[in-house]
Parts: C-alpha cells; structure tokens; sequence
C-alpha cells in the first residue's frame, strides 16, 4: 500500500462486509444511549404482566367462595384493582416504551445523515441518492418497531413467560406438559418460517430503495422528461417499481403472518386439548374445577407472552435486515468529520497550485481522464484553462478541492500535498463555482450564506453589488428572504450562476475556481462579471474553465489541455501562434474573436 493509500484509509476508510459485528449488537449500540429509559419501560412492562398472573389465582379463590357460600366482596375488589392497576401501568409503559423507540430512530436518522453527508464524492457517483434516502428515512422507522417489539418484547415477553409457566406448572403439573407439547410442535413449524422472514424482509428493503432512486431520477430530471414526451415511459418504470417493491412488501407479510397465526393455532390446539384432558380429571376428582378454570385463564395469558416472543424474532429478522441496509451505507468511504476552520482573512496571501504527473480516472473501469498532468500556477493572478469537450479540465478542479484522490502524481496547494492538508483548512480557503452553478432550496440569503454563515450584512450588500444582484433583490418582494424554489427555479440561469459566483465571493478565499461560471450570462453582465474577476484576481489565485475568447484573453496565464495532457502553457498572443491546438480553439469555439 502507498502513502497516499494510508492517507485515503485514514481519512475515511469504512470498515469492509468482513468486519461488520452482527445485526444484535448493531441494534445493542443504537438502544444503548436509551438503556434507562428502554428498562423503565420493561419494568413497567415486567409489573403489568405481574398484575395478570395474579388474576387466575384470585379468580380460583372467588370460585372456591362461591362454591362454599363465602362472601367474595374482597375478592371482587381485588380483581377489580388488579384489572385497573394492569391498565395504567401498561398504558404508560407503552408510552415510554414508544418514546424510547422514536428516540432510537431520531439518533439513528442523525448518525446515518451526517455520515453521508461526509461520504466521498466517489461513493455518492456509485450510489443512487433515492435508495440512500430510502435507507435515512424507512430503513431507520423499522427501528422503532425492533426496539419495542424485539429487544423489550423478547426480555418482557420471555420473563412473563417463563413466570406464566412456573405458575401453571403451580397449579397442575399434567395440564402444563399438556400444554409444552402443543407448544414444541408449533416451535418447530416456526423454526422453518423464521430465517424465511429474515430474507423477505431484506428484499423488500431493499425494493423500497429502488423505488426511491427510480422516482428520484424521475423527479430530478422532470422537465426534461416532459420535454421528451418521456412520461408515459417513466410512470412505467416507477410503477413497476413500485410493484417489485410491493411484492416483496407482501412476501414479507406473508411469512411474519404465518408465524403470528402459527403461535395463535398454537395456543388454540393448547386450549382446547387443555379442556378436555382437564374436565377428564375433574371428572375423576383429581383436580377441582376452580384448578381448571385457572389453568385455562393462564392459557390465556399464555398467549400474549407467547405473541411477544414470535412478535420478537420476526421483528428482529425486519430489523436485522433494516441495520444491514444501514451499515451498508455506513461502509461506503467517507471523508473525516470536518472541524470548523475559519475563512481567510481579507488580506490573506494568495494561494499557489501544482499538479505533477497526476494520473487519474474516475473509476478503476473507466478509462484516464488525466495522463500524466503537470503545470504550475504561481500565488495571485488568472490562469485559464482551456481545451476541447472531455480534455479533463473540471476535473482540475475537482483533484484541487480533494472531491477525488489521483492515482499517482501530486496535487499542491501551497507546495503542500492536499492529501495532507486538514480537509477543513483546505476548503475554506477555496471558492468554487461548478459549471451548473447548483443553488439549494431556500431563500436569496440562504444561499449566499451558505458557506460563510458568520457573514454581515454589509459583507452580504458587497458581494451582491459586486455580482449584479442588487437589481434582483431591489425587484423581489422580500428581497434577499425571498424563496428560490427546488434547486432555484425561480430564477433564471445567469441569476443562478451570479448568486454561486456572489456565495463563492463571500468566503474570502486564497483560491477562486470558476467553472464556465459566465456561460449563462448576457454580455453586459458577463463583462461586468469578468472586471470583478480581473479585481479579484490582484489579490486571489483565480483559476477558470472557460468558452469565451474574451475571458480567455484576460488571463495571466492559459493551460491548454487536450485528451488528459497539457498541451501548452502561455499568454493569449504566444499561444495564438504558436499551438495549433489552442489557435484551432480560438478560431472555431471561442464566441468572440480577438483584433
């Protein structure tokens, strides 16, 4: 393994399928930040079922009063106490029980979104956001019932069973082997059902996150869709989606049903052949009939145990698969949690870019995008990047801010490997304006305050000044509070490309990355932008992808890219004449000619 593979390991590596604990004790540390509250709720779970162990004892008494004529005011009362005593315990050991589980799912929903939102930009391009959300939002709610119903039902159930049965074994021991037989014949059945329900649970999870990234990609593309007259076939892509993921859903159901009614069946045989082996022996005096009609009611009790313990596997087994959906997520490579690092000051000096010999692709099936880069980018002033479709000039960009580690070679900021910087340090000292210049749902000032939330006011007025806003926000009715709708549809695109180039401007960064970010823009404002980017540069390092001849021209420097290669380095009027590449470029794609 190289450095910079110990490098990339330290800064996120996740643990491989191999290591991964077992689903229990996955559930045991998403339960442990709750365990008091989770066995306040047991206890109370515990005492409830205490309170109608006692009833069948106290019935037995009440029947033995009747039968000899004794007052059973008493027992009466007593039952009647233990009914209402059994109520409310119970309803507020459900209710603790359940605000435990919500609790489990809200820390499981915060772990898991703030690791992928740590997640390296090459594991989110191998992902499907849709299934990743799915595995935030249902994938975590099944916690809530495994919590409840698996980890507390099974500890509560399985003590209120065994007390079931030591009390039935109490009043008469024949009846009770009568009972276990039933009961092992139906354990066996459930044996078989069991790790049924375990993969029909996976696979129904797993249906629900195609659903959602097959609506995902749908909605994220809408108007494209409409555009091509596509939605006919995109409702049947979703819709059969949506059907894969119900068959599985009802697979699943089908077996956790068979296991409930495999239990209830189970308790049914038990009564029924408890009656009659028990009035054979009240026929023949060896036991009473008050006995009897205890062991019956004990059989009834026998049930709600018994549900809770089946209710508990199966539960688990959705559960289990629901974790392993999690932990899947929580495998793929992440970045380091980011500490806060300030943004540089106003006067901090202008940062310097190297690239040497940087190979890279962006998968290990995919073909290079760089062989072998090498140029040089000194302290403050503009560099230019120019070149043909697909020459790998983005992804420049994309190595500098560390969204990609290089296969080989060294990327430098600063004469310093970025791959030893503190993440935190490195992107605070950079701006970066993609080439679609993405804006987030939420207001004008959202936006800009994106990445410097500490910004005031007359900070906020500068930038906007600066990018040509101001006549924007002067004509919106809230003006820099008003909505910018899903992904800033209420604004057009050189609107959109202002704004990122304003939020980029207010973090002070050592190093601004423009991507074509003055594509979208009229003539008047692109010059305007392109005097900002030229007052900017005397102080910053400012790099730029761009198109336009006329952005090109004012650049200090210009790198000529071609198939992943530098080509050529130097001024507009040295390349002009002297690479045919680049005085091809400048005679046939760039807008705007030279004199």
């Amino acid at each position: 393994m190289t450095d910079r593979d110990d490098r990339r390991a330290a800064d996120g590596a996740a643990p491989g399928p191999d290591t991964a604990p077992p689903a229990w004790r996955l559930l045991l540390g998403y339960v442990r930040p709750h365990r008091w509250a989770l066995a306040a709720g047991a206890l109370l779970s515990l005492v409830t079922g205490a309170t109608g162990l006692l009833l069948p004892l106290v019935a037995r008494g009440l029947i033995g009063d009747l039968a000899h004529h004794r007052p059973v005011t008493w027992a009466l009362l007593g039952m009647s106490g233990l009914v209402l005593a059994n109520a409310a315990l119970g309803g507020l050991g459900s209710y603790v029980l359940r605000r435990t589980a919500e609790s489990v799912v809200l820390g499981a929903r915060r772990a898991l979104s703030s690791y992928l939102l740590r997640l390296r930009i090459s594991a989110v391009d191998r992902t499907e956001p849709g299934d990743l959300m799915a595995r935030v939002t249902s994938d975590t709610t099944l916690l809530r019932e495994v919590t409840t119903d698996s980890l507390v039902g099974l500890g509560t159930g399985g003590l209120t069973l065994v007390a079931t049965v030591v009390m039935m074994g109490l009043v008469d021991v024949v009846l009770l082997g009568v009972t276990f037989a039933v009961i092992l014949c139906a354990g066996a059945v459930l044996g078989v059902i069991v790790p049924r329900i375990n993969r029909a649970s996976r696979q129904a999870q797993d249906a629900v996150g195609a659903m959602g990234a097959v609506l995902e990609r749908t909605l994220g593309a809408l108007r494209t869709v409409k555009a091509s007259g596509a939605e006919r076939r995109e409702e049947e892509a979703v819709h059969a989606a949506a059907e894969e993921s119900w068959r599985q859903s009802v697979r699943a159901a089908r077996w956790t049903a068979a296991a409930g009614n495999t239990a209830g069946l189970a308790m049914q045989l038990a009564f029924i052949t408890v009656l009659a082996v028990g009035g054979a022996r009240v026929a023949t005096g060896s036991i009473d009939v008050g006995t009897l009609v205890a062991f019956l009611l004990y059989i009834f009790y026998l049930m709600s145990p018994i549900q809770q313990v089946v209710g508990a596997v199966t539960q688990y087994q959705t559960g289990s698969a629901a974790v392993a959906r999690i932990q899947e997520a929580l495998r793929l490579p992440a970045e380091p949690p980011l500490r806060s690092a300030p943004l540089p000051s106003p006067g901090a000096r202008p940062a310097s870019v190297a690239f040497k010999e940087v190979r890279f692709r962006y998968a290990d099936d995919l073909p290079y995008v760089h062989h072998g880069v090498t140029f040089t980018v000194p302290p403050q002033g503009m560099t230019a990047f120019v070149g043909p479709s697909g020459a790998g000039k983005t992804t420049v960009f994309s190595l500098i801010e560390r969204f990609y580690d290089p296969e080989s070679g060294t990327v430098a900021v600063d004469g310093r490997d970025v791959a030893e910087w503190e993440l935190s340090e490195l992107r605070s000292s950079i701006g970066y304006v993609e080439q679609d210049a993405p804006v987030l749902s939420g207001s004008l000032r959202d936006n800009l305050l994106l990445g410097s939330p500490e910004a005031d006011e007359a900070e906020m007025a500068r930038v906007v000044r600066t990018t040509r806003l101001d006549g924007l926000v002067a004509r919106l009715p809230q003006g820099l509070d008003t909505l910018v709708g899903h992904r800033g549809t209420r604004l057009s695109g050189g609107e959109r490309q202002r704004l990122a180039i304003a939020r980029a401007l207010l973090r002070r960064p050592r190093l601004l990355l423009l991507d074509e970010a003055t594509s979208q823009l009229d003539a008047v404002n692109e010059a305007a932008l392109r005097d900002t980017v030229a007052e900017v540069a005397r102080s910053t390092t400012v790099l730029v992808v761009a198109h336009r001849l006329s952005t090109v021209t004012a650049a200090d420097r210009i790198v000529v890219m071609d198939a992943g290669r530098v080509c050529a380095v130097g001024t507009h009027r040295e390349l002009v004449t002297g690479d045919s590449l680049y005085a091809e470029l400048a005679a046939t794609q760039f807008l705007a000619a030279v004199e």
